[in-house]
């Protein structure tokens, strides 16, 4: 199983990024899919989950309304829209899999993880 995750960068406060989770090796469309952010010195927190079929979704309070969760099951790809960054959003971000298919805010039910990719937001 392998989980690519893509698309972070640099980016103003107030700007936007849409990160990307290729998946592969795995039945993607059975899974819930999670996104979490780990910065330094810090432990790793959940920020969006979405169940298997893209019905049920779950935010972080710190990140709702400004972020969307959303898959295509067809390309086995899960995707997080960020919007109106702050730099507290800086992290990096990780993309996991779960095969219950719900969806968790919760680390432990998580398979798979993904590498990560860095998001930094400068004020």
């Amino acid at each position: 199983v392998q989980l690519q995750a893509s698309g972070g960068g640099l980016v103003q406060a107030g700007g936007s990024l849409r990160l990307s989770c290729a998946a592969s090796g795995l039945t993607f469309s059975r899974y819930g899919m999670g996104w979490f952010r780990q910065a330094p010195g810090t432990e790793r927190e959940f920020v969006a989950a979405i169940g298997w079929s893209g019905g049920r979704t779950y935010y972080a309070d710190s990140v709702k309304g400004r972020f969307t969760i959303s898959r295509d099951n067809a390309k086995n790809t899960v995707y997080l829209q960020m919007n109106s960054l702050k730099p507290e959003d800086t992290a990096v971000y990780y993309c996991a899999a779960e095969m219950w298919g719900r969806g968790s805010p919760n680390i432990d039910p998580y398979d798979y993880w993904g590498q990560g990719t860095q998001v930094t937001v400068s004020s």
